[in-house]
């Protein structure tokens, strides 16, 4: 039997020697993964996004932690930037390990609202992106013969989700899918593929959404977290560091799972 994991044996560093690449990676969620990234031992954290002037303090940050930090200026509306992206980890560090997709768009709309215009830009960032840069960190992976991870970011929205995001919940829900398939199709080649749903958590993002879409003025967070069952929002640290355990070897064989991270109990009634 392999002996058991202690700290002695680099509990935290969990990323050792890892190249990871963060879509999204420039705020938010993907920030806070990238950062967590790099505290848990990665060699290099990539991260993409829109805009360079964005990315600057997460760069930072991921130097500080001891790893080596890149950009790659990305809209992954576009699935050739996307896949660029992962061409250019590739290129840069050799290999890529570790993919997260965390880049995403959610905007207001309802069954009877939702224009195809509007619904293919919700599927083009939420579901074929990923669909893509998945195919590419695989391809890399099985060139290697090397194991990796990957990480989608879902939605507990994905179960039914608000009426009022229709094709949000579309494109989550089918990612959710591909992720189970994806895991299915590569567990032989041990590489794992795992999906996160998160609740409602507070970021740069969802604060801009609440104010344009909801009216929502200083002090909506206190308010919305008093209503929670433990009194705050879901908080981007918290789940970065749960993404790293899943990219990890310390989550062992796990693949193919949609984990629910939220303090709501899916299909709950009181």
């Amino acid at each position: 039997m392999p002996p058991k994991a202690t700290a002695d044996m680099g509990y935290d560093r969990l990323l050792e020697h890892r190249v990871v690449l963060v879509s999204g990676g420039t705020m938010g969620v993907g920030a806070a993964t990238a950062v967590a990234a790099a505290e848990a031992g990665a060699d290099a954290v990539v991260i993409t996004g829109r805009r360079p002037e964005s990315a600057a303090g997460t760069l930072d940050r991921i130097t500080a932690a001891g790893a080596e930090a890149a950009y790659v200026q990305t809209d992954v509306a576009d699935v050739h930037q996307a896949i660029a992206s992962v061409e250019e980890t590739i290129t840069a560090f050799g290999r890529i390990d570790c993919l997260v997709n965390a880049a995403a768009v959610v905007d207001r709309g309802t069954l009877l609202e939702t224009t195809p215009e509007f619904f293919d830009w919700h599927v083009n960032v939420n579901l074929k992106a990923p669909f893509f840069t998945m195919q590419a960190a695989v391809r890399d992976m099985l060139a290697r013969e090397a194991p990796g991870t990957i990480v989608n970011i879902l939605s507990t929205s994905m179960h039914v989700g608000q009426t009022i995001l229709a094709a949000y919940v579309a494109s989550k829900g089918g990612l959710a899918h591909v992720t189970k398939n994806a895991a299915h199709a590569h567990r032989f080649d041990r590489i794992r593929i795992n999906g996160l749903n998160i609740g409602w958590t507070i970021t740069e993002g969802e604060d801009a959404v609440q104010r344009r879409a909801h009216g929502a003025t200083d002090g909506w967070y206190d308010e919305a977290a008093a209503r929670m069952p433990m009194g705050k929002l879901g908080q981007p640290d918290e789940i970065a560091d749960f993404i790293v355990f899943l990219l990890s070897d310390r989550s062992g064989v796990v693949t193919g799972s949609i984990i629910d991270w939220d303090q709501n109990v899916i299909g709950a009634l009181d």
